[in-house]
């Protein structure tokens, strides 16, 4: 008998009575209308969700919210569409914080392009992994077309190459794996050498002796990320020399210089110097030509986190990342300053083959004899294996908007930090602790003029974020300076106006009032 035949005489069980085909819920050409109308109320919800939002967050608590998400019974499905979207309503859309708000002025989060939008429902319905040419071979050309324009504006050459990355930690990441193998294997080669080395000919150095003597100098306003992949690439936390900054929270050239020269003349390699272009606190921007000079000096590796500053390559503020062409690598989060959704991020470098440390071939997937035909497989120069097609969004950005109309937000956002400053900077309620190169403003309100009680201080500060935060009518970020509690603006919304900031300020001073008036008379005592 056939299994055609043996198929038509014994049929698969029928799916028991009531419940819905889960078939029908495959995406296919069967389903397109379904698809369609799903997708259709799915968007219009969200779009009247946006549109009556007015304030960028509810205010929920952990406590209050939790109870809704845990008596969600995930055994007991709707099957109904419009039910899901219902619940989902209670559970997300309502209390969710909504970036496109102009008065949510915290982290390094963007309201998104609408081209992006589409580019994201589109590489979700299709799907593509672009892991292999053979899983997505347009998305792997668009993908690496637009990593030869990101290298092109920032100018890293004709053999400049990169990857898409889940965004700057992980782009951080693989620069630092690859700083690492490139130091390695140049110390290798130099200290087995017996033309220089002939008293070490007998024993050869080992890459187990070089690790523990790798350093990566960072700003110490750089990113925490550095030393994260410091501790992932089995060199610990401690192999982070943070460099001091500045007044203006810039890497000081000559501090670097002085940790160049203690690094080599204790016999340390200098694996890395990461110079950061856009701090996440102060938007401060390193001395890229100082470093770059440095680094040629000492052969040492240059990476650029340009995560959030990357905004400048279609700005006409561009000049400020003069420098940034003579990098080894360069961080890049579209995410952040392109307007783009979450994810979107790229890993770059100068010189496409030091990207053979992050490659490996399995014959399953990528056996060398592809890469000899030329056959293009991007996980040959990624950590990932399954990544999502997120260039695509930018790809739909670009052709719709240009590069000039995504620097032309970006520097509104800019400008309106300039000006916020000033405002700040003349308000004396307030104390600002440096002039934005981008747009970050780092602030706090002062009980009193001479700052008379810092821990009143902090005190104030911290109760006017949470305040603030509770009552839903703006966000703001907060960070430490010196040891003291300060609030912070992120400004990357072109929406957000001069008369937003002001109205947030004003809250802020009535959060720290209303703090201030509560507190209980000092206690006079009975010498007095």
């Amino acid at each position: 008998m056939s299994l055609l035949a043996h198929s038509a005489e014994d049929p698969s069980p029928a799916a028991p009575a009531g419940t819905p085909d889960s078939r029908s819920q495959l995406f296919n050409d069967s389903t397109t209308e379904h698809y369609r109308r799903s997708v259709a109320e799915g968007v219009a919800r969200i779009a009247d969700k946006i549109s009556a939002t007015e304030r960028p967050f509810t205010g929920v608590t952990v406590d209050g919210l939790s109870p809704t998400v845990a008596g969600i019974d995930l055994e007991q499905p709707l099957h109904d569409p419009a039910a899901a979207l219902d619940e989902l309503e209670e559970v997300y859309l309502r209390d969710a914080v909504y970036f496109h708000h102009p008065r949510y002025l915290a982290h390094l989060n963007c309201p998104v392009v609408i081209p992006a939008l589409v580019g994201e429902a589109v590489l979700s319905a299709v799907n593509s992994s672009l892991d292999t040419w053979d899983q997505s071979a347009g998305g792997t050309l668009i993908e690496r077309r637009l990593i030869d324009w990101t290298a092109r504006r920032i100018g890293l050459g004709e053999r400049a190459d990169g990857i898409f990355t889940s965004g700057g930690t992980q782009s951080n990441l693989q620069a630092m794996l690859l700083a690492r193998d490139e130091a390695c294997r140049t110390a290798l080669v130099r200290e087995n050498d017996p033309d220089k080395n002939p008293q070490d000919a007998a024993t050869p150095v080992r890459r187990t002796d070089i690790l523990p003597r790798l350093r990566i100098f960072a700003s110490q306003a750089g990113h925490f990320s550095i030393e994260k992949a410091a501790t992932l690439l089995g060199l610990g936390a401690e192999a982070v020399i943070a460099v001091p900054c500045g007044p203006d929270k810039r890497m000081r050239a000559d501090a670097l210089a002085a940790e160049l020269a203690r690094c080599e003349a204790e016999g340390l390699i200098p694996m890395a110097v990461v110079a950061t272009a856009g701090t996440t606190d102060f938007g401060s921007i390193d001395p890229l030509p100082e470093v770059a000079d440095l680094c040629a000096r000492y052969g040492t590796w240059m990476h650029v986190d340009a995560a959030y500053g990357c905004g400048l390559l279609v700005s006409r503020r561009r000049a400020l990342l003069d420098g940034i062409e003579r990098a080894d690598s360069v961080t890049v989060d579209y995410h952040k300053s392109f307007f783009q959704p979450v994810s979107s991020s790229a890993v770059l470098v100068r010189d496409h083959a030091t990207l053979r440390h992050v490659t490996y071939h399995a014959d399953y997937l990528n056996p060398a004899r592809m890469a000899e035909r030329r056959i293009p497989n991007q996980v040959d120069k990624s950590i990932q294996t399954t990544r999502r097609f997120d260039a695509l969004k930018l790809w739909l950005t670009l052709r719709t908007m240009g590069a000039d109309g995504i620097g032309e937000l970006f520097d509104e956002v800019v400008d309106r930090a300039a000006d916020a400053w000033k405002i700040l900077n003349d308000d004396p309620r307030f104390e600002v602790v440096v002039e934005p190169q981008l747009s970050t403003l780092v602030f706090r309100y002062l009980p009193y003029a001479d700052d008379r009680d810092p821990v009143l201080s902090d005190e104030v500060n911290l109760h006017a974020r949470e305040a603030l935060f509770a009552s839903g009518d703006a966000i703001v970020a907060g960070t430490v300076v010196d040891g003291r509690h300060y609030l912070k603006f992120t400004l990357l919304n072109p929406e957000t106006t001069l008369a937003d900031i002001a109205t947030v300020l004003d809250l802020i001073a009535e959060h720290a009032g209303a703090y201030l008036a509560a507190r209980p008379e000092p206690a006079l005592s009975a010498a007095s």
